[in-house]
């Protein structure tokens, strides 16, 4: 054992692949129970380890030295040697702060709602106490402040983080509070990572209110902890590289746009370049409920609609896929909430004379395409993140698509221009 993770149960994690980015040593998961922990402790044969739940707290009778960010935050996440001395190191905290900064949320002189009081919520506790916040407010089901009171008496509140599980995979699209109860919001954070985008983020994002994601906080933290690990200086710029790394492999990218316009042709295509899974939800649709022109003949268009959303909340929610989607997908907003939230969507167009009408039920002519494109356009723009034209060799398209690709999971690249703002 050199370096790694220990907790009690690890499950997926993507501490290794951050690991191997900001430097060159071998980082392992290490799930064990309680009296392993002691043992290996006690051992002291690695070099340095995060630890996570459960044992945050656990760890620190067995170090020689802890810091005053463990005091002040009242556990450690990294254990580390200097001079024969076993250390405690507290690097959620500045991994929280810098997650902070990047979104530009200044928590100074502002009333901060912190929901859940667990670990996570003491970091943040933390976090408002060095920046200098105004007030902060500790709200979960049993107190100190519960939700009912948080929304009757502090519904002036200015940011939010959030440091509980809810929204997390596989609990997609659920928020802990409602932020049109908060009229002075001004920043979100939430420090779940999967999915990119939970339920608190999108409404954030909905509302124009600056907001983050806990992939930052994860990326930092270990930047902090990596430097500590080897006592040498690692350059910033490769918190930004490991957070492209691991965004890249776990984005899905989305195609949305007219009936014929390509998104699985190019799908198929792009999944193949990536290395990604390629998902076509009209396919899944008709594995489980029969032929889609049969589904409308005999069921209707609002019981195929009904179908299509149960497909698309439960493909939307996993991650490092590629999804084509049906033409009508995005006529309900929770179906664009649902692909967005761990996504690039890119809108696929393609010229009216050369969409292709077989096999689809509300493509009947050109009068009726030409309506359906002025009534879905609107949609696919607010709904996309970029735009790519497929009236040419489908390798160009393709080619665009991958670029805008690169361009979403790249955090130093400017962002896709939103197809809603082109």
């Amino acid at each position: 054992m050199e370096y790694g993770l220990i907790g009690e149960r690890l499950g997926h994690s993507y501490s290794p692949q951050i690991h191997r980015v900001l430097g060159d040593y071998d980082y392992q998961l290490y799930p064990m129970p309680p009296e392993q922990l002691k043992e290996t402790l006690k051992r002291r044969d690695f070099k340095g380890l995060n630890i996570t739940i459960p044992y945050k707290k656990d760890v620190l009778p067995f170090c020689d030295e802890v810091s005053q960010t463990v005091r002040e935050v009242g556990s450690a996440n990294t254990l580390f040697f200097r001079g024969g001395k076993l250390c405690a190191e507290n690097t959620d905290l500045p991994g929280m702060l810098f997650m902070l900064d990047r979104a530009g949320i200044a928590l100074t002189g502002k009333k901060v709602v912190i929901l859940g009081s667990g670990g996570t919520s003491l970091t943040a506790q933390a976090a408002c106490r060095t920046r200098n916040a105004a007030e902060y407010i500790v709200v979960s089901r049993s107190g100190p402040v519960t939700y009912e009171e948080l929304y009757a008496k502090h519904t002036d509140a200015e940011i939010i983080i959030n440091s509980t599980p809810v929204g997390m995979y596989p609990g997609n699209l659920v928020s802990p509070v409602d932020i049109r109860r908060f009229p002075r919001l001004c920043g979100v954070a939430d420090v779940i990572y999967n999915p990119a985008k939970t339920a608190l983020l999108l409404d954030a994002e909905e509302a124009g209110i600056p907001h983050v994601d806990g992939l930052w906080m994860l990326v930092a933290q270990a930047w902090h902890a990596a430097r500590l690990f080897l006592n040498e200086e690692i350059p910033e710029e490769k918190i930004a590289e490991a957070y492209k790394s691991v965004r890249r492999e776990c984005l899905n990218l989305v195609l949305v746009g007219m009936p014929g316009s390509g998104k699985s042709t190019l799908g198929r295509a792009a999944a193949e370049k990536l290395g990604k899974r390629f998902i076509d939800l009209d396919a899944e649709i008709v594995k489980r409920f029969g032929p889609i022109p049969e589904i409308f003949k005999n069921r209707g268009e609002a019981a195929f609609r009904d179908m299509e959303s149960e497909i698309v909340k439960e493909y939307g929610r996993e991650s490092g896929c590629v999804i084509a989607t049906g033409g009508g997908a995005v006529l309900r907003q929770e179906n664009v909430r649902a692909l967005r939230q761990n996504a690039a969507v890119v809108w696929v167009r393609r010229g009216l004379a050369s969409l292709s009408t077989q096999g689809r039920p509300l493509s009947t002519g050109p009068d009726a395409l030409k309506r359906m494109e002025e009534a879905r356009t609107p949609l696919y723009r607010a709904c996309a993140d970029y735009m790519i034209a497929n009236d040419g060799a489908p390798e160009e398209a393709v080619k665009g698509i991958l670029e805008g690709f690169d361009e979403a999971a790249d955090p130093e690249r400017a962002q896709p221009e939103h197809a809603g703002h082109s």
